[in-house]
């Protein structure tokens, strides 16, 4: 964490990563078997899941910056973030989107799956933490 940050900062995002990990693993998401179940077309339930973070998100987000133009936490402005469709981006689509499929979930929710003791998980964080590296390697 940066510095300047003070303890109060780390703790709300602290805060938000567990309340993220709980929703997770009440919505099932943290389990690779549902997620998978989803991949295959058995099992529509995660898509309401998302579905549902996205509305609030999206709801938070216009009425939050309509009210103050900075962060509440940071005090930075908010502004958006374009990128451009690269040769970066759609490679790492696709390794995540391949990584997705094959271990049957996503990075957030892999770290929720071991607190609800899938430890198994680990190896595909191990994974995850490798490819980011060699990412880094190669860049």
């Amino acid at each position: 964490m940066n510095g300047d940050r003070g303890l109060g900062f780390v703790v709300v995002v602290y805060l938000g990563g567990l309340l993220f990990g709980v929703g997770l693993a009440l919505s099932q998401m943290a389990r690779p078997e549902v997620v998978l179940d989803f991949l295959q077309l058995e099992d529509f339930g995660l898509l309401f899941v998302m579905g549902g973070g996205s509305v609030v998100t999206g709801v938070a987000i216009a009425i939050g910056t309509r009210l103050d133009a900075t962060a509440p936490l940071t005090g930075a402005a908010y502004r958006r973030r374009l990128r451009s469709m690269d040769r970066d981006v759609l490679t790492g689509g696709v390794i995540f989107g391949v990584g997705w499929g094959l271990s049957g979930i996503c990075p957030g929710a892999a770290y929720a799956s071991v607190g609800i003791g899938n430890y198994p998980i680990l190896v595909a964080i191990a994974a995850m933490l490798v490819g980011a590296y060699a990412k880094t390697l190669l860049r």
